[in-house]
Formats: C-alpha cells, sequence, structure tokens
C-alpha cells in the first residue's frame, strides 16, 4: 500500500511540474524589435536612399503599428524633419528620399506598436562629412532605448 502511495505521489509531482513548465513557456514575454537600415549608408548629392524598419513582436511581423515616423536630420541642424511611414510589406517599413546638402546625417525611427516604443538611431553620410554632433555618444547605447532631447 505504501509503494502504491507513493508512486502516486511521484506521479502527481511529475504531472504538476510539466504542467507549470508547459505553462511558463506559453506566457514568455514578447518585446517590440526595430531593426533600421539604410541604403546606402553613404550616398552622392540627390541620389536615392532607402530607409526600411523592420519591425517585429517576438515572431510577428508587425504589419499594424500605431505610429511609424522617420526624424532626419544633418549633424547639428535645428530642423529635424518627421515623416511618416507607411507599411510597405511583412513588417518592413520604407521610406526613400534624396537629399540636396552633404554632410553627416542622423535619423531615428519612431515606431509605436503593441502599447511599446521603440526609437533606433543611426548614422549616414551624404557626399563628403560634415562636422559630426558632440552627442553621438548615443549611438553606442542600445539602439532601442536611446533617448533624445525635445527639438
Amino acid at each position: 500500500m505504501r509503494k502504491l502511495l507513493f508512486i502516486l505521489f511521484l506521479l502527481g509531482t511529475v504531472l504538476f511540474v510539466a504542467a507549470c513548465s508547459s505553462e511558463s513557456k506559453e506566457e514568455e514575454v514578447a518585446f517590440l524589435e526595430v531593426d533600421l537600415t539604410i541604403n546606402p549608408e553613404k550616398a552622392e548629392v540627390n541620389e536615392p536612399v532607402t530607409f526600411e524598419a523592420k519591425v517585429t513582436y517576438g515572431d510577428e511581423k508587425v504589419t499594424d503599428a500605431e505610429d511609424v515616423n522617420f526624424e532626419i536630420w544633418r549633424a547639428n541642424d535645428e530642423h529635424h524633419e518627421k515623416v511618416v511611414v507607411e507599411h510597405a510589406e511583412d513588417g518592413i517599413y520604407r521610406l526613400e528620399k534624396s537629399f540636396t546638402e552633404e554632410g553627416t546625417y542622423y535619423i531615428y525611427s519612431h515606431v509605436t506598436a503593441k502599447s511599446m516604443h521603440s526609437m533606433p538611431k543611426k548614422e549616414f553620410i551624404i557626399g563628403q562629412p560634415s562636422e559630426p554632433e558632440e552627442d553621438s555618444s548615443s549611438m553606442d547605447m542600445d539602439e532601442n532605448e536611446g533617448e533624445h532631447g525635445s527639438h
């Protein structure tokens, strides 16, 4: 009788642990990820540059972000252009733009989706580079957690 109770106890314990571990797998937390790319990263004046933000939430491609805009400016310029970007395909939000002035430029992709916000920052060059911004040390930060001041 004791052996039977012991076996039932072990079986119950194994089933309980298995159930708990399967529940924890179902509750894995997903995060908003934004992979910002620039093609080419060094272009000439009036040459088109393609900016893409590939947006995912866990393994899911985000095709319905609440807000996606690209903030673009020339280094040390107070004027920042914000362009609303629509979904192109497969979780990719794309903008093609050319520039009339040489210099070092920066872009933030502001993405709001799934009640989260991500804003990776990248640097790119048009023609000859200009003096970079002193605050470019933020480029070393985790791109999805970078912050910048008000404009």
